[in-house]
């Protein structure tokens, strides 16, 4: 299958959309000072959030402890920088987080794994 028809069919799972906002730094023309504001980079950028549950549980235990893994499928020449905000608009919800670690980037894809927003570090 050709390149192109593998990419449209994975972004033909795409249900949602985000935006990716950066922390950047810019001077105030009022008051001279360098002050850091949100900047939309990315806006209503189709993508699929997806999650993973992962059990670290063996044979015999009781308390199993499940992890939960939050996966963002998204165009590759999408560039979402660490420490971005990413507000993923899916299902009806919207939840703001950031990437977490490097992205798996392919020909078609890439795959990000997400954690809850905190906060600008």
């Amino acid at each position: 299958m050709p390149l192109n028809e593998v990419r449209e069919a994975i972004e033909s799972q795409y249900i949602g959309t985000c935006d990716i906002i950066e922390l950047q730094n810019s001077t105030n023309p009022i008051t001279k000072l360098e002050e850091s504001t949100e900047v939309v980079v990315k806006e209503k950028q189709p993508c699929r959030k997806s999650y993973k549950n992962i059990s670290s549980a063996s044979d015999g235990e009781e308390n199993a402890k499940v992890t939960q893994i939050i996966e963002l499928f998204i165009a590759p020449e999408v560039l979402i920088k660490p420490g971005s905000k990413i507000i993923v608009t899916q299902n009806g919800e919207t939840i703001a987080y950031t990437r977490s670690g490097e992205a798996a980037k392919y020909e078609t894809h890439q795959q990000i794994i997400l954690d809850l927003w905190k906060g600008w570090a």
